[in-house]
């Protein structure tokens, strides 16, 4: 049983905004929907949500259209946050929940609960307004899951959290996870989806240019990273002159590169001995998703030879 979006368009006035988009989301899984701003992941949330409706194409869960299950089954975190700021947080939590079906002594449980893990307990009396920006997101999620829903969907949840709140947050969402939810979120922190996410999706214009799972998408990349540190050359200009090796970075402490898969990584230490280079360390790494998602989006971007 799945998420299903399948060939879905979707223009405003002359502008086609989604493509021929399709992806699919295992039941009970973290899925990472990943993508530059204004590539469409907002509109295509939106739909998801039945909050806008495709031009052509379908969207199921469990093989039924989204229009056909009750509101109580989505839960939405927003990039915009949503939340009244000069209402009190529990009154305003609660009043929520109950407008998605649940009952008012289940959704208290469920919020005293939540409190305790995000150790906020004691601002439930308080305005949204009065809270900083981290324990405003906090309730902004709350206020997404309180009514239990199967599939919620969060857009950009990490923005503006501290190191901190984002474990806080990563450990809610093993735990929806660990409930037999469902959850999408978008986010331009790859390392969390990396951590987080089987399966994830990467478009640009509208358009999926990467699917699949992120080990998959890793070994078809082509390419592979090497950290490589000389103790007596830590700019190594040499490297700019081999074929199908991309220097990307320069630290004190290693030098990073891309090279094709197809070449040997011995060549790479074979050619630090000619120039008598002294290697004390030899890294041989996947590209990391943020490596690849750079790679895709920027090669859409760019302009077509004239």
């Amino acid at each position: 049983m799945s998420l299903l979006v399948e060939q879905i368009n979707k223009s405003f006035a002359h502008f086609q905004v989604i493509k021929d988009l399709s992806m699919e989301v295992k039941e009970g899984s973290i899925f990472g929907f990943l993508g530059a701003n204004g590539s469409g992941k907002t509109t295509t949330m939106r739909m998801i949500l039945d909050i806008l409706r495709p031009d052509s194409g379908r969207i199921t869960w469990k093989g039924n259209a989204i229009s056909a299950w009750p509101r109580r089954t989505w839960g939405y975190l927003p990039e915009e946050r949503g939340l009244y700021p000069k209402m009190v947080v529990e009154e305003q939590l609660l009043f929520l929940a109950q407008l998605h079906g649940k009952s008012k002594q289940a959704a208290q449980k469920e919020l005293d609960e939540w409190l305790e893990r995000f150790h906020i307990k004691t601002n439930r009396k308080k305005k949204v307004e009065e809270l900083s920006k981290g324990n405003q997101q906090k309730m902004q999620f709350l206020a997404a899951i309180l009514h239990d829903p199967a599939v919620l969907i969060m857009d950009e949840p990490f923005s503006g959290l501290d190191p901190v709140n984002v474990l806080m947050l990563k450990e809610a969402f093993v735990e929806m996870r660990r409930r037999g939810k469902t959850l999408i979120f978008s986010t331009h922190q790859l390392e969390q989806v990396e951590e987080l996410c089987e399966d994830v999706v990467i478009i640009s214009k509208g358009q999926a240019v990467v699917q699949g799972s992120v080990r998959e998408i890793k070994q078809k990349s082509g390419r592979n990273v090497i950290r490589l540190k000389l103790d007596n050359d830590t700019e190594a200009p040499w490297l700019e002159a081999l074929d199908g090796v991309h220097v990307t970075k320069k630290r004190q402490d290693y030098i990073e590169m891309q090279i094709q898969a197809s070449i040997n990584p011995n060549q790479i230490i074979e050619a630090a001995l000619r120039h008598g280079g002294m290697v004390s360390r030899f890294e041989l790494a996947e590209p990391s998703l943020t490596d690849i998602f750079i790679g895709q989006v920027s090669e859409i971007a760019l302009p077509d030879s004239p």
